[in-house]
């Protein structure tokens, strides 16, 4: 890792812990005892955007998703461990999920076969938008770890820009649409030109 990168996850772990909110969720997800796990995606990059627009009141968080990965677990888990995320911070929208069994997910839902996923970050690193692969992980003893597969430099240069691995480019655009990102933060810019992060 970069010490520029190294620089970004500790302003990344400052951040979460400045949220007395997501430190809350973080505490509940890791009362679960997952061996590897994260919260993820619209939670962290919705902290990080609202810090740099320098909102006074952060976003509404629509959903949080707890991601872990447990090659034995069985499509009922997720249910089980909503339900106890549930008992603890009733106020949260979970959403669990477990990176082992998304290829069946794909298959049920969309017809769609992809191959298995071999570790959470195999899977972090497949999400539509390269500013949304990141999850933070909070420590047995209490230290913030950042798991960005792709980095952080689009998260931290506000930058929307789609990551094929496996959502099409209509998805992606679906999903800046459906989510308001510009509308909300209007500081972003969205790359369409299809490369990877710099």
């Amino acid at each position: 890792m970069s010490g520029h990168e190294q620089e970004l996850e500790e302003r990344l772990a400052r951040m979460v812990r400045s949220s007395s909110t997501l430190m809350a969720l973080l505490a509940a997800a890791r009362s679960l005892h997952l061996q590897s796990w994260c919260i993820g995606a619209g939670v962290v990059r919705g902290l990080v955007w609202d810090h740099l627009h320098g909102f006074s009141q952060p976003s509404r968080y629509e959903d949080v998703d707890v991601t872990y990965y447990d090659a034995t677990a069985d499509e009922k888990q997720d249910e089980g461990l909503t339900r106890r995320l549930l008992d603890i911070h009733p106020s949260a929208r979970w959403e669990v999920s477990n990176q082992a069994l998304i290829h069946q997910w794909f298959l049920k839902a969309h017809g769609q076969i992809v191959p298995p996923l071999r570790s959470l970050a195999d899977g972090i690193a497949t999400w539509p938008e390269y500013a949304t692969c990141v999850g933070v992980t909070l420590n047995a003893d209490d230290t913030i770890e950042v798991i960005a597969p792709h980095g952080l430099q689009d998260l931290f240069d506000l930058k929307i820009r789609h990551n094929a691995a496996r959502a099409s480019a209509e998805v992606f655009m679906q999903r800046v649409t459906s989510k308001r990102l510009i509308e909300r933060w209007p500081m972003l810019s969205l790359v369409t030109a299809l490369s990877g992060p710099d």
